[in-house]
Protein backbone atom coordinates (compact mmCIF):
# COMPACT_ATOMS: atom_id res chain seq x y z
CA UNK A 1 0.00 0.00 0.00
CA UNK A 2 1.41 3.37 -1.04
CA UNK A 3 1.63 6.30 1.34
CA UNK A 4 -1.16 8.04 -0.59
CA UNK A 5 -3.42 4.99 -0.28
CA UNK A 6 -2.62 4.79 3.42
CA UNK A 7 -3.48 8.48 3.84
CA UNK A 8 -6.81 8.03 2.02
CA UNK A 9 -7.68 5.02 4.18
CA UNK A 10 -6.94 6.98 7.33
CA UNK A 11 -9.17 9.79 6.12
CA UNK A 12 -11.99 7.31 5.52
CA UNK A 13 -11.61 5.85 9.00
CA UNK A 14 -11.51 9.22 10.70
CA UNK A 15 -14.60 10.32 8.78
CA UNK A 16 -16.40 7.31 10.30
CA UNK A 17 -15.15 8.33 13.74
CA UNK A 18 -16.58 11.80 13.20
CA UNK A 19 -20.06 10.28 13.06
CA UNK A 20 -19.74 9.65 16.81
CA UNK A 21 -17.25 12.30 17.96
CA UNK A 22 -19.93 14.88 18.61
CA UNK A 23 -21.99 12.42 20.62
CA UNK A 24 -19.45 11.05 23.12
CA UNK A 25 -15.88 11.33 24.41
CA UNK A 26 -12.90 9.80 22.63
CA UNK A 27 -12.50 6.94 25.08
CA UNK A 28 -16.20 6.07 24.51
CA UNK A 29 -16.65 6.19 20.73
CA UNK A 30 -13.33 4.35 20.44
CA UNK A 31 -15.01 1.18 21.72
CA UNK A 32 -17.71 1.25 19.04
CA UNK A 33 -15.45 2.03 16.09
CA UNK A 34 -12.76 -0.48 17.01
CA UNK A 35 -15.39 -3.06 17.92
CA UNK A 36 -17.07 -2.84 14.51
CA UNK A 37 -13.72 -3.00 12.72
CA UNK A 38 -12.91 -6.09 14.75
CA UNK A 39 -16.25 -7.66 13.85
CA UNK A 40 -15.58 -6.98 10.16
CA UNK A 41 -12.13 -8.55 10.51
CA UNK A 42 -13.51 -11.68 12.22
CA UNK A 43 -16.16 -12.02 9.51
CA UNK A 44 -13.76 -11.71 6.61
CA UNK A 45 -11.22 -14.06 8.15
CA UNK A 46 -13.87 -16.70 8.82
CA UNK A 47 -15.30 -16.30 5.32
CA UNK A 48 -11.86 -16.87 3.80
CA UNK A 49 -11.42 -20.06 5.84
CA UNK A 50 -14.94 -21.27 4.97
CA UNK A 51 -14.53 -20.60 1.24
CA UNK A 52 -11.28 -22.57 1.22
CA UNK A 53 -12.99 -25.47 2.99
CA UNK A 54 -15.84 -25.44 0.46
CA UNK A 55 -13.65 -25.01 -2.63
CA UNK A 56 -13.95 -28.66 -3.71
CA UNK A 57 -17.74 -28.48 -3.34
CA UNK A 58 -17.85 -25.33 -5.48
CA UNK A 59 -20.10 -23.73 -2.88
CA UNK A 60 -20.25 -20.17 -1.54
CA UNK A 61 -20.45 -20.00 2.27
CA UNK A 62 -22.46 -16.78 2.04
CA UNK A 63 -25.18 -18.63 0.13
CA UNK A 64 -25.57 -21.55 2.53
CA UNK A 65 -29.03 -21.79 4.08
CA UNK A 66 -29.15 -23.38 7.57
CA UNK A 67 -32.79 -24.34 6.89
CA UNK A 68 -31.60 -26.90 4.34
CA UNK A 69 -30.31 -30.10 5.93
CA UNK A 70 -27.34 -30.51 3.59
CA UNK A 71 -26.31 -26.89 4.14
CA UNK A 72 -26.79 -27.16 7.90
CA UNK A 73 -24.38 -30.09 7.98
CA UNK A 74 -21.76 -28.08 6.08
CA UNK A 75 -22.20 -25.07 8.36
CA UNK A 76 -21.74 -27.32 11.39
CA UNK A 77 -18.59 -28.82 9.87
CA UNK A 78 -17.24 -25.35 9.15
CA UNK A 79 -18.02 -24.38 12.74
CA UNK A 80 -15.91 -27.21 14.15
CA UNK A 81 -12.95 -26.28 11.99
CA UNK A 82 -13.35 -22.55 12.65
CA UNK A 83 -13.52 -22.86 16.42
CA UNK A 84 -10.39 -25.01 16.42
CA UNK A 85 -8.33 -22.94 14.01
CA UNK A 86 -9.70 -19.42 14.56
CA UNK A 87 -11.25 -19.76 17.99
CA UNK A 88 -14.80 -18.61 17.04
CA UNK A 89 -17.60 -19.09 14.50
CA UNK A 90 -20.18 -17.09 12.53
CA UNK A 91 -23.12 -18.40 10.52
CA UNK A 92 -23.53 -17.10 6.93
CA UNK A 93 -26.29 -14.66 7.91
CA UNK A 94 -24.11 -13.32 10.75
CA UNK A 95 -21.26 -12.18 8.55
CA UNK A 96 -20.53 -8.45 8.44
CA UNK A 97 -21.12 -8.47 4.68
CA UNK A 98 -24.51 -10.14 5.16
CA UNK A 99 -25.71 -7.44 7.54
CA UNK A 100 -24.30 -4.71 5.28
CA UNK A 101 -26.21 -6.24 2.34
CA UNK A 102 -29.39 -6.30 4.40
CA UNK A 103 -28.95 -2.59 5.10
CA UNK A 104 -28.31 -1.75 1.45
CA UNK A 105 -31.27 -3.83 0.23
CA UNK A 106 -33.74 -2.50 2.80
CA UNK A 107 -33.44 1.19 3.65
CA UNK A 108 -35.80 0.71 6.59
CA UNK A 109 -34.14 -2.40 8.05
CA UNK A 110 -33.85 -2.31 11.84
CA UNK A 111 -30.67 -4.24 12.57
CA UNK A 112 -29.78 -3.41 16.19
CA UNK A 113 -31.33 -6.51 17.73
CA UNK A 114 -29.84 -8.90 15.19
CA UNK A 115 -26.43 -7.21 15.39
CA UNK A 116 -26.36 -7.39 19.20
CA UNK A 117 -27.21 -11.10 19.00
CA UNK A 118 -24.44 -11.69 16.45
CA UNK A 119 -21.85 -10.14 18.75
CA UNK A 120 -23.11 -12.29 21.64
CA UNK A 121 -23.02 -15.39 19.43
CA UNK A 122 -19.38 -14.79 18.51
CA UNK A 123 -18.52 -14.92 22.20
CA UNK A 124 -20.88 -17.86 22.81
CA UNK A 125 -19.27 -19.90 20.02
CA UNK A 126 -16.11 -20.05 22.15
CA UNK A 127 -17.81 -21.33 25.33
CA UNK A 128 -16.08 -24.42 26.63
CA UNK A 129 -13.36 -24.05 24.02
CA UNK A 130 -9.66 -23.30 24.44
CA UNK A 131 -10.28 -19.84 23.02
CA UNK A 132 -12.99 -18.88 25.54
CA UNK A 133 -10.72 -16.75 27.75
CA UNK A 134 -9.65 -14.69 24.72
CA UNK A 135 -13.19 -13.94 23.49
CA UNK A 136 -15.48 -13.85 26.53
CA UNK A 137 -17.07 -10.41 27.15
CA UNK A 138 -15.05 -9.03 24.22
CA UNK A 139 -17.93 -6.85 22.94
CA UNK A 140 -19.39 -5.88 26.32
CA UNK A 141 -18.48 -2.20 25.90
CA UNK A 142 -20.52 -1.91 22.69
CA UNK A 143 -23.93 -1.03 24.15
CA UNK A 144 -26.11 -0.64 21.06
CA UNK A 145 -28.96 0.65 23.24
CA UNK A 146 -26.93 3.48 24.75
CA UNK A 147 -28.69 6.84 24.62
CA UNK A 148 -25.34 8.36 23.64
CA UNK A 149 -25.80 6.80 20.21
CA UNK A 150 -29.18 8.47 19.84
CA UNK A 151 -32.26 9.42 21.81
CA UNK A 152 -34.55 6.88 20.18
CA UNK A 153 -34.02 3.33 18.88
CA UNK A 154 -34.50 4.63 15.34
CA UNK A 155 -31.81 7.26 15.89
CA UNK A 156 -29.42 4.63 17.18
CA UNK A 157 -30.27 2.28 14.33
CA UNK A 158 -29.63 5.03 11.81
CA UNK A 159 -26.15 5.90 13.07
CA UNK A 160 -25.09 2.24 13.34
CA UNK A 161 -26.34 1.57 9.80
CA UNK A 162 -24.24 4.46 8.53
CA UNK A 163 -21.11 3.21 10.32
CA UNK A 164 -21.51 -0.33 8.98
CA UNK A 165 -22.10 0.83 5.40
CA UNK A 166 -19.00 3.02 5.44
CA UNK A 167 -16.88 0.23 6.92
CA UNK A 168 -18.24 -2.18 4.33
CA UNK A 169 -16.84 0.11 1.63
CA UNK A 170 -13.31 -0.20 3.04
CA UNK A 171 -11.02 -2.95 1.78
CA UNK A 172 -8.55 -3.91 4.52
CA UNK A 173 -6.79 -6.25 2.06
CA UNK A 174 -6.70 -9.26 4.34
CA UNK A 175 -5.50 -11.38 1.41
CA UNK A 176 -2.28 -9.34 1.18
CA UNK A 177 0.09 -11.32 3.40
CA UNK A 178 2.87 -8.74 2.96
CA UNK A 179 0.79 -5.90 4.38
CA UNK A 180 -0.86 -5.46 7.75
CA UNK A 181 -3.41 -2.92 6.60
CA UNK A 182 -6.02 -3.60 9.27
CA UNK A 183 -3.38 -3.81 12.03
CA UNK A 184 -1.83 -0.52 10.93
CA UNK A 185 -5.30 1.05 10.71
CA UNK A 186 -6.07 -0.09 14.24
CA UNK A 187 -2.83 1.43 15.52
CA UNK A 188 -3.59 4.68 13.69
CA UNK A 189 -7.02 4.88 15.31
CA UNK A 190 -5.73 3.99 18.78
CA UNK A 191 -3.20 6.83 18.49
CA UNK A 192 -5.88 9.31 17.44
CA UNK A 193 -8.28 8.16 20.13
CA UNK A 194 -5.52 8.68 22.66
CA UNK A 195 -5.04 12.22 21.41
CA UNK A 196 -8.79 12.85 21.62
CA UNK A 197 -9.11 11.29 25.07
CA UNK A 198 -6.31 13.42 26.53
CA UNK A 199 -5.47 12.59 30.12
CA UNK A 200 -7.54 9.39 30.11
CA UNK A 201 -5.36 8.02 27.31
CA UNK A 202 -2.44 7.47 29.64
CA UNK A 203 -4.05 4.27 30.81
CA UNK A 204 -3.83 2.52 27.48
CA UNK A 205 -1.42 4.23 25.09
CA UNK A 206 2.35 4.70 24.88
CA UNK A 207 3.60 7.08 22.14
CA UNK A 208 4.97 5.12 19.19
CA UNK A 209 8.56 6.35 19.39
CA UNK A 210 8.76 5.60 23.11
CA UNK A 211 7.38 2.13 22.34
CA UNK A 212 10.06 1.81 19.69
CA UNK A 213 12.83 2.52 22.21
CA UNK A 214 11.43 0.02 24.71
CA UNK A 215 10.97 -2.68 22.08
CA UNK A 216 14.43 -2.26 20.61
CA UNK A 217 16.05 -2.12 24.04
CA UNK A 218 14.72 -5.57 25.00
CA UNK A 219 15.46 -7.14 21.62
CA UNK A 220 19.00 -5.83 21.02
CA UNK A 221 21.13 -8.58 19.51
CA UNK A 222 18.25 -11.05 19.22
CA UNK A 223 16.21 -12.25 16.25
CA UNK A 224 13.73 -14.32 18.24
CA UNK A 225 12.22 -14.20 21.71
CA UNK A 226 10.77 -17.10 23.64
CA UNK A 227 8.35 -14.80 25.44
CA UNK A 228 7.47 -11.14 25.95
CA UNK A 229 5.46 -9.76 28.87
CA UNK A 230 3.84 -6.44 29.79
CA UNK A 231 2.44 -6.22 33.35
CA UNK A 232 0.42 -3.08 32.48
CA UNK A 233 -0.30 -3.89 28.84
CA UNK A 234 -3.00 -1.31 28.02
CA UNK A 235 -4.05 -1.81 24.39
CA UNK A 236 -1.30 -4.37 23.83
CA UNK A 237 0.49 -2.16 21.31
CA UNK A 238 3.78 -2.32 23.20
CA UNK A 239 3.80 -6.12 23.07
CA UNK A 240 3.12 -6.00 19.34
CA UNK A 241 5.86 -3.43 18.83
CA UNK A 242 8.38 -5.89 20.29
CA UNK A 243 7.20 -8.52 17.79
CA UNK A 244 8.10 -6.18 14.92
CA UNK A 245 11.73 -6.03 16.08
CA UNK A 246 12.42 -9.78 15.90
CA UNK A 247 11.59 -12.59 13.52
CA UNK A 248 9.50 -14.57 15.98
CA UNK A 249 7.98 -14.28 19.44
CA UNK A 250 7.00 -17.60 21.00
CA UNK A 251 4.28 -16.28 23.30
CA UNK A 252 2.79 -12.97 24.40
CA UNK A 253 1.73 -12.35 28.00
CA UNK A 254 0.09 -9.33 29.56
CA UNK A 255 -2.08 -8.11 32.39
CA UNK A 256 -4.35 -5.09 32.44
CA UNK A 257 -6.51 -3.72 35.25
CA UNK A 258 -9.02 -1.70 33.18
CA UNK A 259 -11.71 -3.98 31.75
CA UNK A 260 -12.36 -1.91 28.62
CA UNK A 261 -8.67 -1.62 27.82
CA UNK A 262 -8.25 -5.35 28.45
CA UNK A 263 -10.84 -6.01 25.73
CA UNK A 264 -9.00 -3.64 23.43
CA UNK A 265 -5.73 -5.52 23.98
CA UNK A 266 -7.26 -8.88 23.08
CA UNK A 267 -8.80 -7.44 19.91
CA UNK A 268 -5.47 -5.84 19.01
CA UNK A 269 -3.66 -9.17 19.33
CA UNK A 270 -6.09 -11.03 17.09
CA UNK A 271 -6.20 -8.20 14.53
CA UNK A 272 -2.41 -8.36 14.22
CA UNK A 273 -2.54 -12.03 13.39
CA UNK A 274 -1.49 -13.40 16.79
CA UNK A 275 -3.19 -16.78 17.17
CA UNK A 276 -5.38 -17.13 20.24
CA UNK A 277 -3.13 -19.96 21.45
CA UNK A 278 -0.09 -17.68 21.33
CA UNK A 279 -1.20 -14.93 23.69
CA UNK A 280 -2.43 -14.85 27.26
CA UNK A 281 -3.83 -11.49 28.38
CA UNK A 282 -5.40 -11.37 31.85
CA UNK A 283 -7.56 -8.73 33.52
CA UNK A 284 -6.75 -7.95 37.16
CA UNK A 285 -4.54 -5.87 39.47
CA UNK A 286 -0.96 -6.86 38.65
CA UNK A 287 0.54 -5.88 42.00
CA UNK A 288 -2.19 -7.32 44.21
CA UNK A 289 -3.28 -10.32 42.11
CA UNK A 290 -0.60 -11.22 39.54
CA UNK A 291 -1.77 -13.83 37.04
CA UNK A 292 1.52 -15.15 35.59
CA UNK A 293 3.66 -15.33 38.69
CA UNK A 294 4.97 -18.83 38.00
CA UNK A 295 6.45 -17.76 34.64
CA UNK A 296 9.74 -16.09 33.71
CA UNK A 297 10.06 -13.95 30.59
CA UNK A 298 12.86 -13.25 28.15
CA UNK A 299 11.62 -9.73 27.41
CA UNK A 300 9.55 -7.43 29.62
CA UNK A 301 8.29 -3.99 28.60
CA UNK A 302 6.05 -1.63 30.53
CA UNK A 303 4.74 1.89 30.83
CA UNK A 304 2.97 1.71 34.21
CA UNK A 305 0.76 4.57 35.41
CA UNK A 306 3.05 7.14 37.03
CA UNK A 307 3.01 7.27 40.84
CA UNK A 308 -0.08 5.08 41.17
CA UNK A 309 -1.69 4.53 44.57
CA UNK A 310 -1.54 0.94 45.80
CA UNK A 311 -2.19 -0.91 49.07
CA UNK A 312 1.45 -1.34 50.22
CA UNK A 313 -0.02 -3.97 52.55
CA UNK A 314 2.71 -5.10 55.00
CA UNK A 315 1.66 -8.70 54.29
CA UNK A 316 3.21 -8.25 50.84
CA UNK A 317 6.62 -8.34 52.52
CA UNK A 318 6.05 -12.10 52.59
CA UNK A 319 5.56 -12.06 48.80
CA UNK A 320 8.62 -13.40 46.95
CA UNK A 321 8.53 -10.36 44.66
CA UNK A 322 9.13 -7.94 47.53
CA UNK A 323 10.61 -9.89 50.44
CA UNK A 324 14.30 -9.75 49.31
CA UNK A 325 14.23 -5.95 49.56
CA UNK A 326 12.78 -5.72 53.06
CA UNK A 327 10.84 -2.61 51.97
CA UNK A 328 7.70 -1.81 50.02
CA UNK A 329 7.15 1.13 47.71
CA UNK A 330 5.11 3.99 49.30
CA UNK A 331 1.32 3.80 49.18
CA UNK A 332 1.14 6.86 46.95
CA UNK A 333 3.91 5.80 44.55
CA UNK A 334 3.80 2.25 43.16
CA UNK A 335 6.56 2.86 40.59
CA UNK A 336 9.16 0.79 42.45
CA UNK A 337 6.61 -1.96 43.13
CA UNK A 338 6.15 -2.45 39.39
CA UNK A 339 9.93 -2.62 38.94
CA UNK A 340 10.23 -5.21 41.72
CA UNK A 341 7.46 -7.24 40.09
CA UNK A 342 9.18 -7.09 36.69
CA UNK A 343 12.57 -8.10 38.07
CA UNK A 344 11.00 -11.09 39.81
CA UNK A 345 9.54 -12.30 36.51
CA UNK A 346 12.58 -11.53 34.35
CA UNK A 347 14.41 -14.60 33.09
CA UNK A 348 18.16 -14.90 33.63
CA UNK A 349 18.83 -14.28 29.93
CA UNK A 350 16.20 -11.57 29.64
CA UNK A 351 15.98 -7.79 29.39
CA UNK A 352 13.36 -5.49 30.88
CA UNK A 353 12.66 -1.88 29.93
CA UNK A 354 10.23 0.31 31.87
CA UNK A 355 9.10 3.95 31.67
CA UNK A 356 9.25 5.78 35.01
CA UNK A 357 8.86 9.34 36.32
CA UNK A 358 12.16 10.98 37.23
CA UNK A 359 11.40 10.77 40.95
CA UNK A 360 12.20 7.05 40.80
CA UNK A 361 15.81 7.99 40.09
CA UNK A 362 16.40 9.98 43.27
CA UNK A 363 13.57 9.75 45.81
CA UNK A 364 14.74 8.56 49.24
CA UNK A 365 13.19 6.54 52.05
CA UNK A 366 11.93 3.09 50.97
CA UNK A 367 12.40 3.90 47.29
CA UNK A 368 16.05 4.77 47.90
CA UNK A 369 16.49 1.50 49.81
CA UNK A 370 14.96 -0.54 46.96
CA UNK A 371 17.03 1.34 44.36
CA UNK A 372 20.24 0.59 46.25
CA UNK A 373 19.34 -3.10 46.50
CA UNK A 374 18.74 -3.31 42.74
CA UNK A 375 22.05 -1.64 41.89
CA UNK A 376 24.33 -2.96 44.63
CA UNK A 377 22.95 -6.38 45.59
CA UNK A 378 21.36 -7.49 42.32
CA UNK A 379 23.54 -5.47 39.92
CA UNK A 380 20.56 -5.54 37.56
CA UNK A 381 20.44 -1.93 36.35
CA UNK A 382 21.99 -1.71 32.88
CA UNK A 383 20.99 1.74 31.59
CA UNK A 384 19.13 4.94 32.45
CA UNK A 385 17.69 6.93 29.54
CA UNK A 386 16.33 10.44 30.11
CA UNK A 387 13.49 11.45 27.74
CA UNK A 388 12.19 14.90 26.76
CA UNK A 389 9.30 16.48 28.64
CA UNK A 390 5.73 16.50 27.33
CA UNK A 391 5.89 13.26 25.33
CA UNK A 392 3.01 11.47 27.04
CA UNK A 393 -0.74 12.05 26.99
CA UNK A 394 -2.04 13.39 30.27
CA UNK A 395 1.25 14.62 31.75
CA UNK A 396 3.93 17.07 30.72
CA UNK A 397 6.59 15.81 33.11
CA UNK A 398 9.77 14.30 31.69
CA UNK A 399 10.19 10.55 32.07
CA UNK A 400 13.04 8.09 31.93
CA UNK A 401 13.48 4.53 30.71
CA UNK A 402 15.25 2.04 32.96
CA UNK A 403 16.82 -1.03 31.34
CA UNK A 404 17.44 -4.09 33.51
CA UNK A 405 19.33 -7.35 33.00
CA UNK A 406 20.01 -10.06 35.56
CA UNK A 407 23.14 -11.29 33.78
CA UNK A 408 24.83 -8.16 32.47
CA UNK A 409 27.65 -8.24 29.93
CA UNK A 410 29.06 -4.99 31.32
CA UNK A 411 28.68 -5.75 35.02
CA UNK A 412 30.97 -2.95 36.25
CA UNK A 413 29.19 0.06 34.75
CA UNK A 414 25.76 1.61 34.19
CA UNK A 415 25.08 3.61 31.03
CA UNK A 416 23.39 7.02 31.42
CA UNK A 417 21.86 8.73 28.38
CA UNK A 418 20.46 12.25 28.48
CA UNK A 419 18.17 12.56 25.46
CA UNK A 420 15.98 15.19 27.10
CA UNK A 421 16.98 17.97 24.71
CA UNK A 422 16.56 16.07 21.45
CA UNK A 423 12.99 16.25 20.16
CA UNK A 424 10.65 17.98 17.75
CA UNK A 425 8.35 20.51 19.38
CA UNK A 426 4.69 19.83 18.66
CA UNK A 427 1.53 21.87 19.06
CA UNK A 428 0.20 19.93 22.06
CA UNK A 429 2.99 17.46 22.70
CA UNK A 430 6.64 17.03 21.84
CA UNK A 431 7.67 14.28 19.46
CA UNK A 432 10.66 12.03 19.01
CA UNK A 433 11.90 11.60 15.44
CA UNK A 434 13.56 8.56 13.90
CA UNK A 435 17.01 10.11 14.28
CA UNK A 436 16.43 10.67 18.00
CA UNK A 437 15.45 7.02 18.50
CA UNK A 438 18.39 5.80 16.41
CA UNK A 439 20.85 7.83 18.48
CA UNK A 440 19.47 6.41 21.74
CA UNK A 441 19.57 2.81 20.50
CA UNK A 442 23.00 3.07 18.89
CA UNK A 443 24.38 4.54 22.13
CA UNK A 444 22.69 1.81 24.13
CA UNK A 445 24.31 -0.80 21.89
CA UNK A 446 27.81 0.73 21.85
CA UNK A 447 27.76 1.89 25.51
CA UNK A 448 29.94 4.82 24.56
CA UNK A 449 30.48 8.02 26.49
CA UNK A 450 29.43 10.92 24.26
CA UNK A 451 30.10 14.48 25.35
CA UNK A 452 26.93 16.19 26.63
CA UNK A 453 24.85 13.08 25.81
CA UNK A 454 25.95 9.86 27.54
CA UNK A 455 28.26 8.56 30.25
CA UNK A 456 29.35 5.08 31.30
CA UNK A 457 29.32 5.33 35.09
CA UNK A 458 31.30 2.85 37.23
CA UNK A 459 29.31 1.27 40.04
CA UNK A 460 31.76 2.83 42.48
CA UNK A 461 30.71 6.31 41.34
CA UNK A 462 27.02 5.45 41.77
CA UNK A 463 27.82 4.21 45.30
CA UNK A 464 29.60 7.51 46.02
CA UNK A 465 26.37 9.26 44.99
CA UNK A 466 24.44 7.13 47.51
CA UNK A 467 22.72 5.34 44.60
CA UNK A 468 21.09 8.52 43.42
CA UNK A 469 20.53 8.00 39.67
CA UNK A 470 19.60 11.57 38.78
CA UNK A 471 20.99 11.89 35.26
CA UNK A 472 22.70 15.34 35.63
CA UNK A 473 24.97 13.78 38.26
CA UNK A 474 26.51 11.67 35.49
CA UNK A 475 25.93 13.43 32.17
CA UNK A 476 27.22 17.00 32.13
CA UNK A 477 25.11 18.98 29.67
CA UNK A 478 26.26 22.39 30.93
CA UNK A 479 27.10 24.75 28.05
CA UNK A 480 29.59 27.51 28.84
CA UNK A 481 28.32 30.94 28.00
CA UNK A 482 30.33 33.13 25.69
CA UNK A 483 32.68 35.47 27.56
CA UNK A 484 31.51 39.06 27.77
CA UNK A 485 33.99 41.87 27.05
CA UNK A 486 32.98 44.51 29.61
CA UNK A 487 34.93 47.27 27.85
CA UNK A 488 32.91 46.75 24.67
CA UNK A 489 29.64 46.61 26.63
CA UNK A 490 30.57 49.87 28.44
CA UNK A 491 31.36 51.60 25.16
CA UNK A 492 28.05 50.44 23.65
CA UNK A 493 26.23 51.72 26.72
CA UNK A 494 27.88 55.15 26.49
CA UNK A 495 26.97 55.34 22.81
CA UNK A 496 23.35 54.51 23.57
CA UNK A 497 23.20 57.09 26.36
CA UNK A 498 24.64 59.74 24.02
CA UNK A 499 22.07 58.84 21.38
CA UNK A 500 19.27 59.19 23.97
CA UNK A 501 20.53 62.70 24.86
CA UNK A 502 20.50 63.67 21.19
CA UNK A 503 16.98 62.32 20.65
CA UNK A 504 15.68 64.10 23.74
CA UNK A 505 17.14 67.36 22.40
CA UNK A 506 15.39 66.90 19.06
CA UNK A 507 12.13 66.09 20.82
CA UNK A 508 12.36 69.31 22.88
CA UNK A 509 12.85 71.28 19.68
CA UNK A 510 9.78 69.75 18.03
CA UNK A 511 7.66 70.51 21.10
CA UNK A 512 8.74 74.18 21.08
CA UNK A 513 7.85 74.48 17.38
CA UNK A 514 4.38 73.15 18.21
CA UNK A 515 4.13 75.52 21.20
CA UNK A 516 3.45 72.44 23.33
CA UNK A 517 3.87 73.08 27.04
CA UNK A 518 4.64 76.81 26.49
Amino acid sequence: MSEEQKRQLQQQLWAICNLLRGRMAGDEYRDYILGFIFYKFLSERLLTMAQDALADEELDYKQLDPAKDEHAEMIEAIKGEAVDSLGYHLNPDQLFSAIAKQIRDDKEAFILGHLAQVLRDIENSTRGQESEADFVHLFEDMDLNSSKLGKTPDDRNSIIREILIRLDDIDFRLDDTDADVIGDSYEYLISNFASDAGKKAGEFYTPQKVSEILARAVSLGKDKLKSVYDPTCGSGSLLLRVAKKVNTVGHFYGQEFNRTTFNLARMNMILHGVHYKDFDIKQDDTLERPQHLDLRFEAIVANPPFSLNWSANPLLLNDDRFSPYGKLAPKTKADMAFIQHMLFQLDDNGTAAVVVPHGVLFRGSSEGHIREHIVREMNALDAVIGLPANLFFGTGIPAAILVFKKCREDSENVLFIDASNEYEKGKNQNNLLDEHVEKIISTLASRETIDKYSYLAPLSQIAENDYNLNIPRYVDTFEEEEEIDLAIVLAEREAIEQRVIELNGKMDGYLKELSYGV
